[in-house]
């Protein structure tokens, strides 16, 4: 059966995971639902405590899409270290840079009580190393160095990953909202300037009508400008302070800027 999995904020677990001492039907259910539930979500694999059970099992599922059962797994021994980009199904979208050992040795049992051993190395050993984390109520926030962790907790904060935040581009997709509402001043200046040579009352009617509804459109594309420039702001925390300001001064001049064209507008037209 299909489980829930669980995701941040919710812990985990506050306890360790409990030791598989009856291999029964009950276990072989939950190891059903676990690769139920790795294959509905196009996981790598599960351990129990992240569908909210307390047995100590995790399931990874191979690369010709079997599957193996470790029950009471343990790390033997552990060798070298290794720098990855990790994701995790509990913090969904999200990654992190995490320092682990490159190579290890498993002890475990299979669904018929039988022990066995294992090594595994590079990605596979990262990846059980992850899960069985999860076997002691932690995730990779407790192998993050300081540094890593602050980013991280930014991530968590705005729920947006950070793949590049060390510099501000100097381009954004918020400036076309600024190029749209500098063309709708443009036109309306250019109407303003061309009321001054005409003296017909309907024709003059007709250009603030048609100013008032620039006006209206030109506001509307501010205020998307606002809106949508703090949402891709959020994508560069090492500059969002910057970009905050930049924001809302430039939505304020726009607003100065409609305003006093506006009104010259009215008293001229």
């Amino acid at each position: 059966m299909i489980k829930e999995i669980i995701t941040y904020p919710i812990p985990p677990s506050p306890l360790c995971a409990t030791d598989i001492r009856i291999f029964d039907n009950q276990l072989f259910e939950l190891i059903t639902d676990l690769e139920d539930t790795i294959n509905a979500n196009n996981l790598e694999a599960l351990a129990a405590f992240q569908i909210g059970n307390y047995f100590n099992v995790v399931v990874v599922k191979k690369e010709d899409g079997s599957f193996l059962e470790l029950i009471n797994p343990r790390l033997l021994s552990t060798k070298d270290k290794v720098t990855t980009i990790e994701k995790t199904a509990y913090f969904p979208g999200l990654t992190a840079e995490v320092t682990r050992h490159d190579k290890i040795s498993v002890i475990y049992q299979d669904r018929t009580g039988a022990q066995q051993f294992l090594t595994a190395d590079g990605n596979f050993s990262v990846l059980l190393q992850r899960k069985i984390d999860y076997t002691f109520g932690g995730t990779f926030l407790t192998k993050l160095s300081k540094e890593e962790r602050e980013k991280f907790e930014q991530k968590l904060e705005f729920g947006i990953d950070i793949t590049n935040s060390e510099t501000c581009p100097t381009t954004f997709k918020r400036d076309y909202f600024t190029k749209v509402f500098k063309g709708f001043i443009l036109v309306m200046f250019a109407l303003l300037l061309g009321s001054l040579f005409i003296s017909d009352e309907e024709t003059l009617k007709t250009l603030w009508n048609t100013q008032l509804y620039l006006s209206f459109a030109a506001i509307i594309v501010n205020i998307g400008y606002f809106f949508y420039a703090h949402y891709e702001a959020k994508k560069y925390m090492t500059c969002i302070s910057c970009q905050s300001g930049n924001i809302i001064g430039t939505t304020f001049i726009g607003f100065i800027k409609l305003s006093v064209l506006m009104i010259v507008s009215y008293f001229v037209i």
